[in-house]
């Protein structure tokens, strides 16, 4: 058993050299095709931007987020904010705050919110569908039954609206920002199951597998040594639009007043909520964090979206 597994094992290495001489990997490829699409690089200069702004936030702030410094200039009853200027290049907000300096800060929380919640979300997702792939791979009777029973509760999952679905979770956890990044990962936990599943499903008719069965190679090994690992790819590529959808999600909890609320830690949910009662006098409080909501989502998904474009087969030129 051991000499055939071993030969099992020299072939795959032989045949990955082989082609590498002839060509390249699947990823390897794909990197050559998303640097020929500007879809990929629109994307892509939209995150590094994203992210080297949230890295550097405390350093380009030009001031305090919380700092209350221009307040006596500012009039509620009146709607007098000021505007842009030198000292404040976005204007003040209704208690004297530099909005550039409140935006810049709240990326930080964007951020983190929205990868700590895929990571969440990826982690229990790929436990779940890894465990149900594997049971049907190694257990057979048995283990479609606890496919199906898995699968059944991640249907419904499914079927609850994710906003719904973690506005629920949220309200049963109380405010904080914790329970955002919670409540955001719990709705991406069926995706990334059902996707893991299915993917794991596909790679168990591959030719690969059934030489390795026929060659007396252990279930186990053929799941967790060549299944699970050929699976993941389109897993991660749905990792970069969960980012996406991670980030606006958790504006809309904040913006239902279900996140944290720290004034030195302002969050663009946040501050779309605080915005409502000024929009009849100025509207550039509520411009200004939409905006950096809607890029931000839109610089992961396109990337996504070009990631998936590259990786998918029947796409390729």
């Amino acid at each position: 058993m051991s000499a055939k597994t071993d030969r099992i094992d020299r072939l795959a290495e032989l045949t990955a050299a082989r082609a590498d001489e002839g060509g390249h990997g699947l990823w390897y490829e794909a990197f050559k095709r998303l640097r020929r699409n500007p879809m990929a690089i629109a994307g892509a200069v939209i995150v590094l931007v994203f992210v080297l702004i949230a890295i550097l936030a405390r350093v380009l702030a030009p001031y305090e987020p919380d700092a209350q410094t221009w307040l006596g200039e500012t009039s509620t009853a009146t709607m007098t904010f000021p505007g842009a200027r030198a000292g404040n290049l976005l204007g003040v907000d209704h208690l004297g705050r530099d909005m550039l300096s409140r935006l810049l800060i709240g990326s930080q929380q964007s951020l983190l919110v929205g990868v700590v919640a895929t990571v969440l979300g990826f982690s229990a997702g790929a436990l779940l569908g890894g465990v149900s792939g594997a049971c049907l791979g190694l257990f057979g009777t048995a283990g479609r039954r606890v496919d199906a029973v898995l699968m059944r509760f991640n249907d419904m999952a499914l079927a609850v609206p994710s906003l719904l679905l973690a506005v629920s979770v949220a309200t049963l956890l109380g405010q904080s920002l914790i329970t955002v990044m919670i409540a955001v990962g719990v709705t991406q936990v069926p995706v990334f199951a059902r996707l893991l599943r299915g993917s794991m499903l596909a790679q168990s008719h591959s030719d690969y597998v059934m030489a390795s069965t026929a060659l007396g190679v252990r279930k186990s090994r053929i799941v967790l040594n060549h299944i699970l690992p050929n699976s993941l790819g389109p897993v991660l590529v749905q990792v970069t639009l969960s980012l996406a959808t991670a980030i606006i999600e958790a504006a809309g909890l904040s913006f239902l007043g279900l996140g944290g609320v720290d004034a030195a830690h302002p969050e663009w949910g946040f501050m779309l909520a605080e915005s409502q009662q000024y929009l009849s006098g100025a509207l550039r409080f509520a411009v200004y964090p939409a905006t950096a909501i809607i890029v931000t989502a839109l610089g992961f998904t396109l990337l996504g979206e070009a990631l998936r474009e590259a990786l998918d087969p029947k796409l390729r030129k």
